[in-house]
């Protein structure tokens, strides 16, 4: 689908006029963001296994890796991690959460400015963070950071149809009425429209690296009213808006949701893998 329809939007193309405002964001309650994002399904660090060889004692580099959570389940397989991440409070909740888990090495700074080791890696992997990275620099970089045949493995996550679906119908009222950058008439998109080629296609423009490999995962999460409201406030966007706005917004959302879905909803995710070799 063409990306000037509204409902075939991704969830992570941040403009890059406002990409690193955004990505400092997180950082803001590191203790929310871990308590509220779900992580990631295990047949995802299977694939990770088969296709970027992040297995047993493999080296792997880990970009953005938050509070740890895709940081913690490779580190458990036994993995070699050294993970950067650029916000201070992220980082350190993720070396607690780190904490007897395995090989781990938790690096604050920003990926770009973030000298290379000499020894190169077995994997580059990066969970829901690869879009926060300078696109100038995110592919030439993960490239030098591989040994020859090593592989780039990039998850991406979007909100598909599904779920409570006319829940998310009628939600749009409240965004169109408190968020002025949502798009009127606004809906989710089938998983089999979310378009990923984006991502292959950058890959593919750097030279550097083979065809891209995609895996998909599809999974239904339920949520509480408080705790889905709580998943809203580590989402960049409403953390950006005005404080009045994302209050009222989220009023208006918990109040649908207990009105009108007897204070549950289920939200479906999409998590996309896609596993490049270096050359």
């Amino acid at each position: 689908m063409s990306d000037d329809i509204p409902h075939a939007r991704r969830d992570d193309r941040p403009e890059e006029s406002r990409r690193v405002h955004l990505g400092r964001t997180f950082d803001e309650d590191a203790e929310l963001y871990d308590r509220a994002r779900p992580g990631y399904p295990p047949e995802l660090y299977d694939d990770l296994a088969e296709l970027a060889g992040a297995r047993p004692g493999s080296r792997v580099l880990e970009v953005g890796c938050g509070t740890g959570q895709a940081t913690v389940p490779l580190a458990r397989r036994g993995c070699r991690i050294t993970a950067v991440e650029a916000g201070p409070s992220m980082a350190a909740l993720a070396r607690r959460n780190l904490a007897g888990a395995g090989q781990a090495e938790v690096v604050t700074a920003e990926f770009e400015k973030w000298p290379l080791p000499d020894e190169p890696f077995d994997a580059v992997v990066s969970a829901t963070a690869f879009h926060w990275v300078d696109p100038a620099v995110r592919v030439a970089k993960a490239a030098d950071a591989l040994r020859p045949g090593g592989a780039l493995a990039v998850v991406r996550t979007q909100h598909v149809a599904g779920g409570t679906e006319e829940f998310f119908v009628e939600v749009q009222r409240c965004y169109e009425r408190f968020d002025p950058a949502t798009p009127p008439g606004l809906r989710l998109p089938a998983a089999e429209d979310v378009d990923g080629s984006d991502h292959a296609e950058e890959v593919a423009r750097s030279g550097r690296f083979g065809p891209t490999v995609f895996r998909r995962y599809e999974r239904d999460l339920t949520y509480a009213t408080a705790d889905y409201l709580d998943l809203l406030r580590t989402y960049s966007g409403h953390r950006a808006l005005p404080p009045a706005a994302r209050t009222a917004l989220l009023e208006c959302i918990a109040a649908l949701i207990d009105r009108r879905y007897g204070g549950r909803v289920t939200k479906r995710h999409l998590i996309e893998l896609g596993v490049s070799r270096l050359r």
